[in-house]
């Protein structure tokens, strides 16, 4: 064996989110699993990950690789805290940018604010150059001008420059032009060609793809260079790998040129932990529901795979900023443990402004003044203050009523557990229409899926959750404050390349499609060999974006390898009715298709860890029991509620509710009329009861 892999036989990773860091760690020749978390030190990140690693027992020098996922790029956007641009477009398309779609989401509201972008029009520059729709050139680069330009923002303070031309996903040339002489005549700047990003149609998303990497790239670059100096400072020689929004990974010196690629990269490794999950036991379709201190989001398993997309509209449809870049369809709102609920024009409201980590909730002791979802969640009974975080830190019960009282109970005329159940209501109501948007939105019917939730907030609301979608069976997985750290663990290597090309599709070629492919595979190949000269096993997964004739927009078909081989026209066209059947509720067999665009995946297999399966120790939980205490339900009141330490249970434990079962980093909560059985791998299977 290796020397190398000897002494530095550990896998680290690190989900750095807005309330809390997590950290995993595994030891692949023994097995075991470590688990860290703390909470998250915005001014310094690497100290929470350096504080998450040594609560887990482990080291950075013990590790050969060290996976890691930030919320720092989403926030980026959201907080409006990034760099001044520029961008540089076609002569003539400077407003492109702002125009956007001329959509207007809320016809008849009379104070609707369209979206505001990242950079403003005095710093949107128009350049001499056009090449058409085949990337043939019709004005050459004005080279001069381009250095101009970019010497005249500089003087405005710019720190970043977006280069966005017309049709460069046909033709980069101009692009790649342009991009070099900035870089030669202004090394300090961050620069981003468009080409880089996206090699689609559609120049409004495109220019908005470019200039949010831009908007959060000398942020995000100087995070991740910071943190990779210093994990060479703490003696770490391994290899360092940032997820991305695919779930996949890629190395440093990419994360740090196509910062956007990480957006969704925490709750990205969450789904895939989550789909982990599924092909451990069996299950085709479930909903990944992941709660924690700031956000909730969701994702898809779908027969058996991750539900992707094409691109994401940031801040929500109505005003909010396309990205057009492959990544897992989540999606997410401002409802975590830390939401802040606040009364306003005599409503509660619940979220999205979050106490974070600092001052954090109430009962946390740390300045905390406005009461939030875990104050509430004490308040009620459903967590214990001296058993938070396995009893590390102890949480200030009367502080956290005392808040709840005099914010929300008397204004509205409440008592304190009836205010705090008002919270928890409001919260679970904006999860829940979350939840529906990642399926209703696909066509899907959430109450035909299992629910898996996870995140520390996540098992304490997600039963709540599923009766109101009607869900009946809810899983928590294993760890599941620790769910999206474990999840990076099965991560694997990925490169995603898209094609636009425009084909009626009785018409298409396949050998021409098959040369397509496989440049991309092999592009997408040599990407992956690069990445620290890691040796993996690859695969390729393909698709294509596809709509009828006379459609404006595309639904991606995954499509088998075989229908290449064996070219069956029938057999992709049948595939594609059948995903616009799911999705828009009707297909035509009749009607003519056509290709829009041609997607690849290239997968480095990753070594995965093995999960080891549970002493059986049958029915009864009675080892795992640690007391009752009183918890307050919703329509029912106060309870005497049984309490159990789930590293205590054993396979094949079943509870009837209502209990709770504690752990570390996380409390689930099981309702009156729920069942709770142990699986093998530990998780909890509950079955939602019915009144």
């Amino acid at each position: 064996m290796d020397a190398k892999l000897v002494q530095n036989r550990l896998r680290l990773s690190a989900d750095v989110g807005g309330t809390f860091t997590d950290v995993a760690a595994f030891d692949e020749p023994t097995g075991k699993l470590m688990l860290g978390k703390t909470l998250t030190t915005h001014q310094r990140l690497v100290t929470g990950i350096e504080t998450g690693v040594e609560k887990a027992g482990a080291s950075f020098p013990q590790a050969q690789l060290f996976l890691h996922g930030t919320t720092v790029a989403i926030n980026t956007i959201l907080e409006r805290t990034g760099a001044e641009c520029a961008l540089l477009t076609t002569q003539g398309f400077r407003d492109i940018y702002e125009i956007g779609r001329v959509n207007r989401p809320e016809a008849y509201n009379l104070f609707f604010q369209k979206h505001k972008p990242l950079i403003d029009r005095d710093l949107r520059f128009d350049i001499r150059e056009r090449c058409d729709a085949q990337g043939r050139v019709l004005i050459p680069l004005d080279e001069q001008q381009v250095l101009d330009t970019v010497a005249e923002a500089v003087k405005k303070g710019i720190k970043a420059v977006a280069i966005l031309f017309l049709h460069s996903y046909r033709n980069s040339a101009h692009e790649k032009r342009a991009k070099e002489i900035v870089e030669k005549a202004f090394p300090d700047l961050f620069v981003t060609a468009s080409h880089e990003l996206s090699q689609e149609y559609r120049e409004y998303e495109r220019t908005s793809t470019t200039a949010a990497n831009a908007y959060v790239g000398p942020r995000v670059r100087t995070y991740l260079g910071e943190m990779d100096k210093h994990l060479g400072e703490t003696g770490f020689t391994g290899t360092f790998l940032v997820v991305q929004s695919t779930g996949g990974l890629f190395d440093i010196e990419e994360a740090q040129q196509s910062c956007i690629r990480m957006l969704e990269s925490g709750p990205a490794a969450g789904v895939i932990g989550s789909k982990v999950l599924c092909d451990q036991i069996g299950m085709k379709n479930a909903i990944a529901f992941d709660m924690g201190g700031t956000t909730a989001k969701a994702g898809v398993i779908y027969q058996g795979d991750v539900l992707m997309t094409g691109g994401q509209i940031v801040g929500g449809y109505a005003s909010g900023l396309p990205l057009q870049i492959p990544m897992i369809d989540i999606q997410e709102v401002g409802t975590g443990g830390g939401s802040i609920a606040r009364i306003e024009a005599g409503a509660l409201r619940v979220g999205p402004e979050s106490a974070g980590s600092s001052p954090g909730p109430v009962c946390y002791g740390l300045g905390g003044t406005e009461p939030t979802v875990t104050d509430c969640n004490l308040a009620l009974g459903r967590l214990a203050p001296d058993r938070f975080l396995g009893g590390e830190m102890k949480l200030d019960l009367g502080g956290a009523k005392r808040a709840i009282e005099q914010k929300i109970g008397k204004p509205l005329g409440l008592g304190t557990l009836e205010a705090a159940d008002g919270i928890l209501r409001v919260a679970v109501t904006k999860m829940s229409h979350m939840v529906r948007w990642v399926t209703t939105e696909r066509g899907l019917d959430a109450a035909d899926f299992a629910m898996i939730a996870y995140g520390g907030a996540g098992p304490l609301h997600a039963a709540m959750i599923a009766r109101e979608l009607r869900i009946g069976r809810l899983i928590i997985p294993f760890a599941p404050g620790h769910f999206s750290a474990y999840g990076m663990l099965f991560a694997d290597l990925r490169r995603d390349l898209v094609n636009t090309w425009f084909k009626p599709f009785a018409d298409v070629s396949f050998d021409e499609m098959e040369a397509l492919y496989q440049a991309m595979e092999k592009a997408g190949a040599e990407d992956l060999e690069r990445s620290r000269g890691m040796t993996v096993d690859t695969v390729s997964l393909r698709g294509a974006d596809m709509r009828y004739v006379g459609q404006e927009h595309a639904v991606t078909v995954d499509i088998p390898m075989e229908l290449f081989r064996n070219k069956d026209r029938d057999g992709i066209k049948k595939m594609f009715d059948a995903v616009h059947e799911t999705r828009y509720g009707y297909h035509n067999a009749e009607e003519k298709a056509e290709i829009v665009s041609l997607r690849s995946a290239t997968v480095g297999l990753m070594k995965k860890p093995e999960r080891e399966t549970l002493a059986d120790g049958g029915a009864s939980p009675e080892a795992a029991f640690r007391g009752n205490r009183p918890v307050y339900y919703s329509g029912v009141g106060m309870v005497d509620t049984p309490t159990y330490d789930r590293a205590k249970l054993a396979a094949g434990n079943r509870i009837n509710g209502p209990a709770l079962i504690e752990e570390h980093a996380s409390t689930t909560v099981v309702h009156p009329q729920d069942k709770v059985e142990v699986d093998a791998f530990g998780n909890l299977h509950i079955e939602i009861g019915r009144a």
